[in-house]
């Protein structure tokens, strides 16, 4: 199931793109890190929302929305982030994929709540 639609500004900005299969060692850790991360990922200048999907294997789709390529690289920096990034290929991840879009232009579909097209 999608996280709820994230509102995003005009174009451009960026987009983290992370796709994720669990190596399924220490469950719980993985947990409580990945809520420490969205904890301190919220409050990183820059940072714009967050949309995530997981599949019932536990793999999960990321994305990460930020206003400017500096701000993904002080995300990137950060020293808790370094460390989960750490332990996540020394533990939690069985592999991993970040992919950085630059997004130059957007569409979209939105039906009101009578069924209408707007």
């Amino acid at each position: 199931m999608a996280a709820p639609y994230v509102s995003r500004p005009t174009p451009p900005y960026y987009a983290v793109i992370i796709t994720t299969e669990p190596s399924g060692i220490d469950p719980q850790g993985y947990a409580e890190m990945s809520r420490r991360m969205s904890e301190l990922g919220v409050a990183q200048p820059g940072y714009l929302g967050r949309e995530s999907l997981t599949a019932g294997d536990g793999g999960d789709l990321t994305v990460l929305y930020y206003a400017d390529a500096e701000s993904i690289a002080a995300w990137k920096g950060d020293l808790e982030h370094l460390e989960a990034q750490r332990l996540g290929r020394e533990r939690w991840y069985a592999r991993y994929r970040v992919e950085v879009a630059r997004v130059e232009r957007t569409y979209a579909f939105d039906r009101d709540p009578s069924g209408h097209a707007s």
